[in-house]
């Protein structure tokens, strides 16, 4: 009997959890560790997270916030009034957008938060635009909501970003909101100002919602700068739905604080969604969150600084080697190498024919793990993060240099 004939009763995982796949990028970091635990000398790009420590002020108010008694209870399921105050106040700072507490929901990490704002606005089979190459959780949160992911694909030859043109081949009758990321996972694409808002205000002409992913903004590079885009396009801002946290700025990926700023009932909506899933975010994580938002940007300055180096570096050693072609992200720390002039060609006896099975073989015979690009809706990609030691990528991109020179037709 077929899983799809089989009764309710026999059936041991639901169709719609059962249908998710792994994370990718989570998967293979885990590979990536145990072969290293087993002995192997493995370097991972696959993790997308700052291999800098939390910077100590902020180990530092959660190590007090420990020993308050008020954080030892329930807190309110929407996040604790002064960290929503700060997220306010940081919202205005960074971006220039003004919005009012009761906007803002805290949320266990950003992939809650883009959960609960997909699951707050969709429908079953409302249609989301979605930019590819695209992180790997966006889709499988938009099937969760009951929605349907549409693809919108971009290549190298236009630096990663789609166009309105194709935007508006992809509209349909039942799309109801569109996904924007800039600066974006995987590629490291950032759409300039006039970009943004050519994009945005085709979105408000066709009374579309936006769920913008800001999580990298302070993450750009060389003359490239992240808009907001209900700043840049105000008149979306009533059907516009802001993703942030504070992982990938403050280096707190395991913190698990992001938040998501929209209008009051699609807020609402989500935080009753937020009060059955999982109540409050940890207390002593959101007081780490609000020194952490409330303070200055000192230290993600000295990242990108580090992080900028690593780009260039990466960059170029990548297009050093024949075959893999990979433009300059602007912002981010991943580079999207385009590895489709190297499929098919034999390496070590074999011929792998998908950017799947090459990840496989850098892995196998290099040591080196990457994520391949069918894990991001874009085959013939990979993705790797520079967000590790400048030894340890020097090293990695040699491995690859090294291997993929043996490539042959």
């Amino acid at each position: 009997m077929t899983a799809a004939s089989s009764s309710p009763a026999e059936r041991r995982v639901s169709a719609r959890i059962g249908a998710i796949s792994e994370s990718a990028t989570l998967a293979v970091d885990a590979k990536a560790k145990a072969l290293k635990a087993a002995g192997r000398p493995v370097i991972g790009f696959g993790a997308g997270e700052p291999d800098f420590p939390t910077p100590d002020y902020i180990v530092e108010a959660a190590v007090a916030a420990c020993r308050t008694p008020k954080f030892h209870r329930y807190t309110p399921p929407g996040g604790l009034p002064e960290l929503k105050e700060a997220l306010v106040a940081k919202t205005v700072r960074d971006s220039g957008y003004h919005v009012q507490p009761s906007q803002v929901l805290v949320t266990n990490g950003g992939k809650q938060a883009i959960y609960e704002a997909f699951a707050a606005l969709l429908d079953p089979g409302d249609e989301v635009i979605v930019p590819a190459p695209y992180w790997t959780t966006y889709p499988e949160s938009i099937r969760l909501a009951g929605g349907v992911p549409v693809d919108v694909v971009a290549d190298e030859t236009t630096g990663y970003r789609v166009s309105v043109e194709q935007l508006e081949a992809a509209r349909t009758e039942r799309t109801k909101v569109l996904l924007f990321v800039s600066p974006s996972n995987p590629t490291g694409a950032v759409y300039t100002r006039e970009q943004t808002e050519e994009i945005g205000r085709w979105a408000a002409e066709h009374g579309l919602w936006v769920l913008t992913d800001e999580i990298y903004e302070h993450l750009v590079y060389g003359g490239a700068t992240a808009s907001s885009l209900p700043v840049v396009v105000p008149e979306l801002a009533d059907r516009c739905v802001v993703v942030n946290g504070v992982a990938k700025t403050y280096a707190m990926t395991g913190w698990r604080v992001g938040w998501l700023i929209g209008p009051q009932d699609v807020v609402k909506a989500a935080t009753n969604l937020q009060s059955h899933a999982t109540s409050n975010v940890s207390n002593v994580a959101q007081a780490a969150a609000l020194t952490a938002v409330s303070g200055d940007l000192a230290a993600v300055a000295e990242m990108r600084e580090a992080f900028d180096r690593r780009r260039r570096t990466i960059v170029r050693m990548l297009n050093e080697i024949e075959g893999v072609t990979c433009p300059e992200p602007e912002g981010a720390f991943y580079a999207y190498p385009s590895v489709k002039a190297l499929l098919g060609k034999e390496i070590r006896g074999r011929r792998p024919a998908t950017s799947l099975e090459l990840a496989g073989v850098l892995l196998e015979e290099a040591e080196v793990a990457v994520v391949p690009g069918e894990a991001f809706g874009t085959p013939g990609y990979l993705r790797l993060s520079y967000a590790l030691g400048d030894d340890d990528l020097v090293e990695g991109v040699s491995r690859l240099q090294k291997l993929l020179a043996e490539a042959t037709d």
